[in-house]
């Protein structure tokens, strides 16, 4: 793992670069309100999706990295995530880029996905009965992966209205919205299934998006 500073308009973000040997595609995912990049299921995708072929990017907000709440308003938290994306953009190899993220880092990547040029977007740990909405959510017009456990307090799979064809979900049976279980060894399986998801799913979408060889990362 190696971090990049780049500079926003309302501070600095951090990015954690998690390289694939043989890259495809690079996944750029940012984190919820209260928690950093440090999360569990961030960085069991870190660690697992480069195997895959897939460079992992984490990127921690300004507001966190800053010390200052007035940049978590949705326009800074936009703001900085675009600066960010572009920065990654221009650094990464080349290949699809997928936005993602989790809880309201997910919701940064459904108002930002479509005019960012993303090719799909991975959602974890959606707040639906909190910051969130079902309209948020259902107006992402790119192939999408919904991930969210079955005890999460802000929306289970249950409260989601059926979702359009080109969005898929997944759910992890006992987790909460931190995608944890009553006990350690459940919470390391529901880690298992939530790397096995993405992984299988972006393969997916990866093959569909006629990419072609892997290509060494630089």
């Amino acid at each position: 793992m190696r971090e990049e500073w780049v500079a926003t308009k309302v501070g600095r973000a951090r990015v954690d670069w998690f390289p694939a040997e043989r890259h495809r595609a690079t996944l750029v995912l940012g984190h919820g309100t209260a928690t950093g990049v440090e999360t569990a299921d961030l960085q069991a995708l870190a660690q697992e999706l480069p195997a895959h072929g897939v460079t992992v990017a984490l990127v921690t907000q300004p507001y966190r990295i800053e010390y200052d709440p007035a940049a978590a308003d949705l326009a800074s938290l936009d703001l900085a995530w675009t600066a960010a994306w572009t920065r990654i953009a221009a650094t990464c190899p080349s290949g699809p880029m997928v936005a993602g993220g989790r809880s309201a880092g997910s919701q940064v990547a459904c108002r930002t996905a479509a005019g960012l040029g993303a090719a799909a977007v991975v959602v974890l740990a959606y707040p639906l009965r909190g910051p969130g909405s079902a309209a948020e959510l259902t107006s992402v017009a790119l192939p999408t992966l919904v991930v969210q456990g079955g005890r999460d307090s802000f929306g289970t799979p249950a409260d989601m209205a059926p979702l359009p064809r080109h969005m898929s979900l997944v759910e992890i049976p006992g987790a909460n919205h931190m995608f944890l279980a009553p006990s350690v060894s459940a919470s390391r399986e529901n880690l298992r299934a939530i790397t096995s998801a993405v992984a299988t799913w972006l393969d997916a979408v990866l093959q569909t998006s006629g990419v072609g060889s892997p290509t060494e990362h630089r």
